[in-house]
C-alpha cells in the first residue's frame, strides 16, 4: 500500500480551548471525497446495520456530508433505503405517493404504516385536494369512511 499523504485521526488532535480571532462563519470544512464529489463537511458514516440506513444518509447530506447505507439487508430492501435517500431533497419528497378522496380511512392506515409515512396528498386526477396527516388519523375510529371526510381541505392548507 502507497502512502499518497499525512493524515490525521481524532487522536493526533487535540483543541485547547482558547479564544480565536477566526469565526466559525470564517472556516471552511470542504473536503474532497472523489475528484468529482466535494462534501462540505468532512464526515462519512460507516456502512454499518447498526450505524447507516436512509434516515441518516438523509441527516447527513442535509449538513453537506455523506451516509454509505450497509448492504445487510436484501437487495428489495436495500434498493427501498436508496430510494428514500434520492426522493428526498431538502425536505421536498419527489413523486410522492397519493390517494384518491373516496379511499377508506383503514387503507389510508395501512399505506401509511407500511411505508412509515405521516402524511399523505388526496388528490383527484392530478389537482391535489387536501392532505391526510397522522393527526387527523391518530383518534379516528371510523375506519370504513372515505378519507375525504377527515382530510384538510385544499382551502385550510398553508403552502409557501
Amino acid at each position: 500500500m502507497r502512502i499518497l499523504e499525512k493524515a490525521l485521526t481524532f487522536d493526533d488532535v487535540l483543541l485547547v480551548p482558547a479564544y480565536s480571532a477566526v469565526l466559525p462563519r470564517d472556516v471552511s470544512l470542504k473536503t474532497r471525497l472523489t475528484r468529482n464529489i466535494q462534501l462540505n463537511i468532512p464526515v462519512i458514516s460507516a456502512a454499518m446495520d447498526t450505524v447507516t440506513e436512509g434516515r441518516l444518509a438523509i441527516a447527513l447530506a442535509q449538513e453537506g456530508g455523506i451516509g454509505v447505507i450497509h448492504k445487510n439487508m436484501s437487495a428489495k430492501a436495500h434498493a427501498a433505503q436508496v430510494a428514500q435517500v434520492k426522493r428526498f431533497e431538502s425536505g421536498v419528497v419527489k413523486d410522492p405517493i397519493t390517494i384518491r378522496p373516496d379511499m377508506s380511512v383503514r387503507d389510508v392506515l395501512t399505506l401509511t404504516s407500511r411505508h412509515k409515512i405521516s402524511g399523505l396528498p388526496v388528490v383527484e386526477g392530478e389537482t391535489v385536494v387536501g392532505i391526510v396527516t397522522n393527526r387527523d388519523l391518530r383518534f379516528e375510529t371510523r375506519l370504513d369512511q372515505p378519507v375525504m371526510n377527515i382530510m384538510t381541505p385544499r382551502e385550510r392548507l398553508v403552502t409557501v
